[in-house]
Parts: structure tokens; sequence; C-alpha cells
């Protein structure tokens, strides 16, 4: 199990917030046909290497956060997954997870979500609209972060966190988040959402509660949808839920948050 919190001594939420793997990564060599990885230089000078998938003939990105624990060679074949239906994905790879340099703060994933995005527009070509941003878990908090004052095709958060006060209190660390001060606060910056919404969460989730990513979805002002998986826990959408799960995501990916 794992927590975020927020409070004035920042190394201490990193240290638990964060859970990076350096050492289970794929060999360049070894990566499927379909994935090639690509280096980008942060603001703050951190080399990270993420995956890109392309999908030849769609104009469509989707620009993948995962969640704070293992790294981004994990979660290969859910991207092919969402290359294979016709999206072009860059799974994003934080400072010190996988091959990427530094070390992990939540200042520090923000710049490197920033400049992933930048990436995409002015390295790949890609133009806002057809953007989309799928953060899960922590990932929530660097999707929610860089959508603020976009008009991107839309957002996707799956189980995400409300804010490091909420979940060190969920998570039992009720005298930290005495301490705690704005961090990884979505349910703040999702006033600042400009583009559609899709909230993905079990309703079983013991980790990140359901009730914060309805609070997430009752706050935003924009079109948006929500998906409630009924017995879900936090780590088994894809594998017990998988149709509950991937045909909503596929379908926004699509048509936006229409029903």
């Amino acid at each position: 199990m794992f927590s975020f919190i927020s409070a004035g001594c920042k190394p201490i939420v990193n240290y638990f917030s964060f859970h990076p793997d350096k050492g289970n990564v794929i060999a360049t060599e070894n990566l499927p046909a379909d994935v090639e990885e690509i280096t980008i230089t942060t603001e703050d000078k951190v080399k990270t290497t993420s995956l890109y998938l392309l999908s030849p003939g769609s104009e469509k990105l989707l620009i993948y956060f995962h969640g704070n624990a293992g790294n981004i060679y994990h979660r290969i074949p859910d991207l092919l997954h969402l290359q294979k239906s016709g999206f072009n994905i860059i799974g994003v790879s934080y400072r010190g997870y996988g091959k990427s340099e530094g070390s992990p703060s939540e200042a520090g994933i923000y710049l490197d979500g920033k400049a992933v995005y930048q990436y995409a527009i002015e390295q790949l070509g890609f133009s806002a609209e057809n953007i989309t941003i799928l953060g899960r878990s922590i990932g929530s908090t660097v999707a929610t972060d860089l959508a603020q004052h976009k008009k991107l095709h839309g957002l996707i958060l799956v189980t995400p966190l409300s804010n490091g006060k909420e979940q060190a209190e969920a998570s039992g660390l009720g005298l930290v988040s005495a301490f705690s001060g704005n961090a990884f606060d979505n349910l703040t910056k999702i006033d600042n959402l400009d583009s559609p919404l899709l909230v993905i969460h079990g309703t079983k989730d013991r980790i990140v509660p359901f009730s914060m990513g309805e609070a997430i979805f009752n706050r935003a002002k924009t079109e948006k949808r929500l998906i409630k998986i009924e017995g879900a826990g936090h780590n088994d959408l894809q594998s017990a839920y998988s149709k509950e799960y991937w045909v909503p995501i596929l379908k926004f990916m699509n048509d936006g948050a229409t029903e």
C-alpha cells in the first residue's frame, strides 16, 4: 500500500509519494517493434526517457501518466492496446523512474509533464484539440496540472486522488495531514479545466477512495462523464473489469464525453 502526503517538509512528501523502479526496464533492442524511446529534456535540464507508439494515419495522441509504483515499461501492454485501437501514444516516464534521470518530486513530475506536452506540439506536430491526457492514481495529479487552461480533446482521470491532505487521512496518516499544504491538489485545479472530462473509479478502491474521484467529477464545470465500476478496487480495473474499463476510454477518445 502506498500513501500520498503533503507536508511542509518536501523530502518527506516525496518519500511517501513515489516508489520508482529503475531496475526492471526493457533493453532498447528488446522493445516491441511498435515501441520507441524518446528522450526529452525538461525546463530544469533533467533528461527523461519516455515511450512513443506511432499509429500511422491517426492525428490523435494520448499522453499517459502512470501510477506511483514501477515504471512505464510495466505499462507497455496497456500502451499497445491503446495504439492498436488507432491512437498515437506517449507513455511518460517521470524523473527517477525507468531510464529517466533525477529523483521524483511533485514539482519535478509537473515539469516532466509540461516538457512532454511541449515535445508533442513542437516536435511531433500534434495539435491540442487532438490530444487526450490520461492520468492514473498519482499520475492524475500530473494530468490535471497539465490540462489546466488548455483546449484539449479531453482529460481522463483513473482512480484520481482529491488532494494530498485527504489522501493522507484516507491512508491513516491523520497526524501528517495536520501539516499539509496544497500538494497534489486535483480538487482545486479541476476548476481550471476547459476540456471534456472522464473519471473512472472503482467503488471498492481501498487506496484512493471512490469518493475522491466523485468529488473531482462533481466539481468540474466542463462536459463530463463518470464511470463508476461496482466492486472494483485500485489495481484490478484492467484485469477483472476489462470491458467496463476500456470501452469508456476508447469511446471518450473518439467521441468525447457524450453518452
